[in-house]
């Protein structure tokens, strides 16, 4: 795969999985936000957009074919900790932009310029120390 295509299939993926966090977000989320309800739905976005981030970096960026309960274990839990950081750059992005404009634009607009910064950290961690190549190309 070129680097072309590789930058632009992990581009759509993340705006799949971006998209998938927010509507999560906008379904938790009710009219009148308060710290607990952005807590939670930020919460339940992350792990939306990171189950769906997951599934197609495995398969389409990584081209990890590793299968079995124990390889999917191993793997899900290394992407997630490589996803602290990333998450925090997220959140505290996200949260900066929702506290200084208190509006819906403006905290979905720091949630997207925090993912943008944080998937290209991830894909660096990831490639480093979730799908890591054997010696001799394996």
């Amino acid at each position: 795969m070129t680097k072309f295509s590789l930058a632009a299939r992990y581009t759509l993926f993340a705006v799949l999985a971006t998209l998938a966090n927010l509507a999560t977000q906008r379904v938790l989320l009710p009219q009148d936000p308060d710290g607990r309800a952005f807590a939670i739905a930020v919460g339940a976005g992350t792990i939306a957009g990171l189950v769906v981030k997951y599934v197609l970096d495995k398969r389409w960026i990584f081209f990890d074919a590793a299968g079995g309960i124990e390889a999917h274990s191993r793997k899900f839990s290394l992407y997630t900790l490589t996803g602290v950081v990333t998450t925090a750059i997220f959140w505290g992005t996200e949260t900066a932009f929702w506290l200084v404009w208190d509006t819906t634009v403006m905290r979905e607009l720091g949630a997207v310029l925090g993912l943008m910064v944080g998937y290209v950290l991830k894909y660096q961690l990831d490639k480093r120390f979730v799908f890591r190549r054997a010696p001799g190309g394996e």
